[in-house]
């Protein structure tokens, strides 16, 4: 079993999002969030446990992401694309490590046409990053031209057992809807451990509820990204989430 002490706290976890840029445009980082040294400042000034990044961003910033521990993303796509989606892999393992990655992440997204390709490289990743020694970590998003809800109770379930089956470490996977819904996902994930997307923004006590309710049911923390960075207060509300994952304190 491959450790995930050097990515938690006493088994819970914050991790702050910034591969956005790539999967969403500029557009999804207004005002100051546009600024790399901005976002990570708060990942470092937060105590995250540690942040997510693309190889360009981990290369370039590389001063700045040494201070935090990082999670290197190993695949992208743009928004630009149409039709179902496909993610391919644009960073090896072995480069990942050479820019000090303490895990790697991957996104697929179950239900596409391409999934086989996605599922087909994650298998080999698992295998590579186990081989080094650090967490393969799986984004499991549903989505395609066969998916009519994405974040349906039955379609997230399905998400958190493919990240079991596929031998990631942790699985990512949207909100449901509701603490009851996520448990479900939770069991289904079995030995490995959830964590809840943060997703677009919303409005902060709709977010911090989605926090509390899915650590009540079982996950381990969540990753968030444009709820804490596009907030007015990023390291307020940094601390809120971290009195829900750390101490289950929403007070």
């Amino acid at each position: 079993m491959i450790s995930l002490n050097k990515l938690t706290t006493n088994g819970k976890a914050l991790f702050l999002a910034y591969d956005q840029g790539l999967e969403l445009g500029p557009d999804n980082l207004r005002d100051k969030a546009i600024d790399p040294e901005f976002v990570l400042q708060i990942a470092i000034k937060g105590g995250y446990n540690a942040i997510v990044l693309q190889k360009g961003l981990a290369e370039k910033y590389q001063k700045l992401q040494e201070k935090i521990p990082l999670i290197l993303k190993l695949n992208g796509k743009t928004e630009l694309s149409r039709g179902d989606p496909i993610s391919r892999q644009i960073c090896s393992v072995k480069e990942a490590v050479l820019l000090g990655a303490e895990a790697v992440g991957y996104t697929i997204y179950p239900g596409s046409q391409h999934e086989s390709v996605m599922i087909a490289e994650f298998g080999k990743i698992v295998e590579q990053a186990h081989k080094k020694g650090i967490p393969a970590i799986l984004w499991s998003y549903p989505k395609g031209k066969n998916i009519t809800n994405e974040t349906s109770p039955e379609n997230v379930c399905y998400a958190a057992r493919i990240g079991l089956e596929l031998g990631a470490d942790i699985v990512k996977i949207k909100y449901c809807g509701s603490k009851q819904c996520f448990e479900k996902a939770v069991k289904a994930a079995g030995a490995i451990k959830v964590m809840m997307a943060g997703g677009p923004e919303i409005k902060e006590q709709e977010f911090l509820k989605r926090v509390k309710n899915v650590i009540a049911a079982g996950a381990i923390g969540v990753v968030v990204g444009r709820n804490v960075w596009l907030n007015k207060n990023p390291l307020k509300i940094t601390e809120r989430i971290k009195r829900i994952v750390f101490t289950n304190n929403s007070s």
